[in-house]
C-alpha cells in the first residue's frame, strides 16, 4: 500500500454545533426529540441482517420522566446467542476476503450519514434514552462516533502501511488479518460513540462480531444499526442481541471459536469475564484477545499556586456533565486549605446557576441519572454523608423521583480522606472534596495516588511549573489520562487517545492506532527470489 493512501485526510475532528439559544440547529434537533418522544418504538434484536422478535418485550423507559412509555424491545434467550455467533461465522470468510478499501468505504459512509440526515436523530435518541442534553448528545452520539468511524480508517491505514524493511534479494511484508473466530462487543450506556465503535472498529479490520449493547442504550443502538444498515453493511457481520448478561457471557466465552472481547463496562463483570476466558483457555481456538475499559475514581488535584476560578469551573464541568456518569467524570477534589474558602464561593456561585431538569429544555445543563438503581445508590451516599461525624453535605444533595431519575449537583466535604465517597466509584452527581494543608502537598500527591484501585483520569491545577512536574511524575500510574489545568473529561478521538489502568482496564486507549493493533493478527511473509539450490555457506569452503 502507497503511503500517499493513508494520507487521504479521513482524520479531521467532527466540528461540534453550538445549540446557541434560538439557532436553526437546536430548533431542528428540539423539533427532533419532541417527534421521537411521540413514537412507540419496536425494536428488534438484528441477527444475519434479519429482525429476531420474541414473545417478550421489555417497556422503555426514559430517565427523565419513568412513566413515560415511548415503545419497546425484544428479549432475546440463548438461542438467539447461537444463532448470532452462527451467522457472524458464516459472514466471516466473504467479509475478510473483501477488499480493506470497500470495508472502509462503509464506515466512511456510515460517519456522513452521522453527520448529515442522521444527527438530529442520533442525537435525540441519545437524550431521550439515555437523559443527555443538547451538547452531551452532540460530542457523544454525533461528533465522538463520527471521529472514531474516520480516523479508525486513517489509523488502519497507516497500520497497513507499516511494513518491514526487505534486504537484497527478498521481499518481506507483513499482513494484516483479522483474529480466527468472532468477537463479543459489550457496551455501556453511558455514550453512544462507546457503544457504537467497539463493534465497529473490529469489524472495519475484517473480524465478525457479537453485539450485546446496555439495555439502557437501546434506542440509540437501534438508529446505529440503522446507520450501517444503509451505509451498506453486509448482513452476519454485526449482529445485535439483546440478552441476559451472565448467561450471554458464559455461552460466548465457552466457544471455541470465541476470538476477542471488546468491553466497557463495570469491573466486577469484567474480571469475572477474564476468569470465564481463563477456565475456558485450553478450549479456545485461539488465545483470545482481551480489552476492557472498566470506570474510575477520576480527580483534580490542586496546588496552592492554582487560579482559583479554573479550578472551581473544571469541578462543575468535570463533575457534574452528564451527571457525573462519565467514565472519567471528576468525584474527588484536593485543594489547598489557602484557596479552599474562595473555591467554595465560586463553586457555589456557579451551582446556583445550574439548571437541572428534561433534555427537551436546551438550558437544563444537568438531567436525570440512567435508571432507580443508580438514583438510590446516590441518594444513599448523600444520607450517610447528611448523617456522618466526618463529612458534610455542603452544596446540592435534594434527590427527587417522582417523574424522573433526578439527583441534584452535590458536593461533600470530608476530613477523612478515605471516607466512602472519596474512594467507592458512585457514577453520579456527587463531588466529594479533601481540604489539606498546604504544607502536605507531596504527602496529598502520595494521598491521591493510594487512594482508589482505578487509574483512568485525573488532573491538576498549579501556576507553578516545579510543582506541576512533580505531580506529573508522583501521579505517572494514576491516571491513564493526565491532564494539567484542565478538567479531567472530554478525551477527543486523535488528540487524547482514551483508557486507563490498574483497575480501569487494559489502558488499550480507545480512539488511536494502539486499539486497532489488538484486533488483527499479523502474519510475517518472506518472499527470496532467487534461492539457494546449496546447502553449502561460503565459510564451508
Amino acid at each position: 500500500m502507497s503511503k500517499a493512501i493513508s494520507q487521504v485526510p479521513f482524520a479531521v475532528n467532527e466540528p461540534v454545533r453550538s445549540y446557541e439559544p434560538g439557532s436553526p440547529e437546536v430548533k431542528s434537533l428540539i423539533a427532533t426529540y419532541k417527534e421521537m418522544w411521540k413514537e412507540k418504538f419496536e425494536i428488534p434484536m438484528i441477527i444475519d441482517g434479519k429482525e429476531v422478535k420474541t414473545d417478550t418485550k421489555v417497556q422503555l423507559q426514559s430517565p427523565q420522566d419513568h412513566k413515560h412509555d415511548f415503545g419497546f424491545y425484544y428479549k432475546g434467550e440463548m438461542q438467539h446467542v447461537d444463532q448470532a455467533i452462527k451467522s457472524a461465522l458464516a459472514a466471516r470468510q466473504q467479509w475478510n476476503d473483501l477488499g480493506w478499501e470497500q470495508r472502509a468505504a462503509i464506515f466512511l459512509k456510515a460517519a456522513d450519514l452521522i453527520a448529515g440526515p442522521y444527527r438530529d436523530r442520533l442525537n435525540a435518541a441519545t437524550m431521550i434514552g439515555q437523559s443527555k442534553n443538547v451538547h452531551q448528545a452532540e460530542i457523544d452520539a454525533a461528533c465522538e462516533f463520527i471521529d472514531f468511524l474516520r480516523f479508525n480508517v486513517e489509523f488502519m491505514t497507516e497500520m497497513y502501511a507499516e511494513q518491514p524493511v526487505s534486504d537484497s534479494g527478498i521481499w518481506n511484508r507483513a499482513e494484516y488479518r483479522p483474529l480466527e473466530g468472532f468477537c463479543f462487543a459489550v457496551t455501556p450506556f453511558n455514550f453512544t460513540a462507546i457503544s457504537g465503535n467497539l463493534p465497529t472498529c473490529m469489524a472495519m479490520l475484517g473480524n465478525v462480531v457479537v453485539w450485546k449493547p446496555s439495555d439502557k442504550q437501546v434506542l440509540s443502538a437501534k438508529i446505529i444499526m440503522d446507520i450501517l444498515h444503509e451505509a451498506g453493511l453486509p448482513a452476519g457481520v454485526i449482529n445485535m442481541i439483546f440478552t441476559p448478561g451472565k448467561e450471554t457471557a458464559e455461552k460466548v466465552l465457552a466457544h471455541r471459536d470465541f476470538a476477542g472481547l471488546h468491553f466497557t463496562g463495570s469491573t466486577s463483570v469484567f474480571q469475572s469475564m477474564w476468569k470465564q476466558i481463563g477456565n475456558n483457555i485450553e478450549n479456545y481456538r485461539t488465545y483470545p484477545r482481551i480489552v476492557g475499559e472498566t470506570g474510575g475514581k477520576d480527580f483534580i488535584m490542586v496546588h496552592p499556586s492554582a487560579n482559583v476560578q479554573e479550578v472551581a469551573t473544571a469541578m462543575v464541568r468535570g463533575a457534574f456533565e452528564y451527571q457525573g456518569q462519565k467514565c472519567s467524570a471528576a468525584s474527588r477534589a484536593y485543594i489547598p486549605k489557602s484557596l479552599w474558602n474562595e473555591v467554595k464561593e465560586v463553586v457555589g456561585a456557579q451551582l446556583k446557576t445550574v439548571k437541572m431538569g428534561s433534555p427537551e429544555d436546551p438550558s437544563n445543563f444537568v438531567n436525570a441519572v440512567i435508571d432507580k438503581n443508580s438514583f438510590e445508590k446516590c441518594k444513599g451516599y448523600i444520607e450517610r454523608a447528611e448523617q456522618a461525624a466526618d463529612a458534610e453535605v455542603i452544596f446540592g444533595g435534594k434527590c427527587d423521583d417522582s417523574k424522573g431519575w433526578f439527583v441534584e449537583p452535590t458536593v461533600i466535604l470530608t476530613e477523612n480522606p478515605k471516607y466512602e465517597s472519596v474512594c467507592e466509584e458512585i457514577f453520579g452527581p456527587i463531588l466529594s472534596v479533601y481540604v489539606y494543608d498546604d504544607a502536605n502537598w507531596a504527602e496529598t500527591l502520595k494521598l491521591v495516588d493510594e487512594t482508589s484501585p482505578y487509574s483512568l483520569t485525573g488532573s491538576i491545577f498549579a501556576k507553578d511549573r516545579y510543582a506541576i512536574a512533580e505531580a506529573y511524575k508522583a501521579l505517572e500510574n494514576a491516571a491513564g489520562n493526565f491532564y494539567i489545568n484542565d478538567k479531567p473529561t472530554g478525551a477527543v478521538v486523535g488528540q487524547q487517545p482514551f483508557g486507563g489502568a490498574r483497575a480501569s482496564g487494559t489502558n488499550d486507549k480507545a480512539g488511536s492506532k494502539m486499539n486497532l493493533l489488538r484486533w488483527v493478527s499479523v502474519r510475517s511473509v518472506k518472499e527470496t527470489f532467487v534461492t539457494p539450490k546449496d546447502y553449502k555457506y561460503p565459510y564451508l569452503g
